[in-house]
């Protein structure tokens, strides 16, 4: 029988019965993704270490919306939250966590398809691990090749600027200031990086409660910067886990990309200023903000005339 659960966002709830048969919740945040959606809710649903699949509808068509409605009924693991319109990923990915009861939270987009094994290898490196621990996946393109973003370095106004600027690929001088590290020997275990990609990584939920969630304030990327950020300063670890694998496809939603970017760049402005430790460095922040903005909208140019992603 299905309960409805209303909060103070109007969100409604489909949520059978359950007694919980596993120890991970994947959290999927959906908004307008497109038929792959259903091919990654899919896959979630063909692992037996998935006990929740906590999907966060922050605006789906008609057509897709209803779809959910009906894998949540019939799918004893499925929470959906539906109702509470688009509040942006980290408010989303908050909701969906406070909706799982799960010991393990595997965040996980809905544009990326969950390769045999990658549950069990994320919660593998996180365990028994001093908290609080950020485990992301090894993110995969559709040819197998790894995806820029699954293990980064530190995200600094002056790295990022030179990264998303491309000089860092021009002038062999600044390649150390490059953010980017797909292009390193892959490492035999789990490695600590500073930052990981929020396309598929795992905590403890209670850790990821500790912290706070999500800083609320982003409204699309740099949420995951952030939480990995605040992770290391409250005296955790970032790791990279080459054995967790996942197809992100990547550019599959119908938002329009300069909308996606102007946020990207938004958010990574506001996160230079809210780590700035001294005046100096609260001044870099206000003065690259905008260079940072226009750095990020004029990547969907680049990608539409070299036909790579950035």
């Amino acid at each position: 029988m299905d309960t409805r659960v209303r909060t103070n966002h109007t969100v409604v709830a489909f949520a059978p019965a359950r007694a919980p048969v596993a120890d991970v919740a994947v959290v999927m945040v959906v908004y307008r993704t497109g038929p792959v959606l259903f091919d990654a809710v899919d896959r979630v649903l063909k692992t037996t270490r998935a006990g929740e699949l906590v999907l966060v509808d922050n605006g789906s068509s008609p057509e897709d919306a209803a779809r959910l409605v009906e894998i949540a009924t019939r799918e004893p693991r499925v929470r959906l939250l539906q109702g509470h319109g688009n509040v942006g990923f980290a408010r989303g990915a908050n909701l969906g966590a406070s909706s799982a009861t799960a010991r393990w939270l595997v965040f996980l987009n809905p544009d990326a398809l969950l390769e045999d094994g990658c549950l069990d290898a994320l919660v593998a490196a996180a365990a028994n691990r001093p908290g609080p621990c950020v485990v992301g996946a090894r993110v995969l393109n559709p040819d197998r090749s790894e995806q820029r973003g699954a293990r980064r370095g530190e995200v600094t106004p002056v790295t990022t600027l030179l990264t998303l600027s491309r000089l860092t690929a021009v002038f062999g001088f600044l390649r150390g200031f490059e953010i980017h590290h797909e292009d390193q020997p892959e490492p035999d275990g789990p490695a600590e990086v500073p930052t990981i990609s929020g396309a598929c990584f795992c905590m403890c939920r209670d850790d990821f409660h500790a912290l706070g969630g999500f800083d609320g304030r982003y409204f699309l990327h740099v949420e995951d910067v952030d939480l990995c950020w605040r992770a290391r300063q409250a005296g955790g670890s970032v790791w990279f886990q080459p054995r967790a694998e996942v197809v992100h496809l990547g550019h599959t939603s119908l938002a329009e990309p300069v909308f996606v970017e102007f946020h990207k760049g938004r958010g990574l402005a506001r996160y230079f200023r809210k780590r700035a430790d001294n005046p100096a460095r609260l001044a870099l922040a206000w003065a690259l903000g905008p260079l940072i903005v226009m750095a990020a909208v004029l990547r969907p140019a680049l990608r539409k005339v070299t036909g790579k992603a950035g």
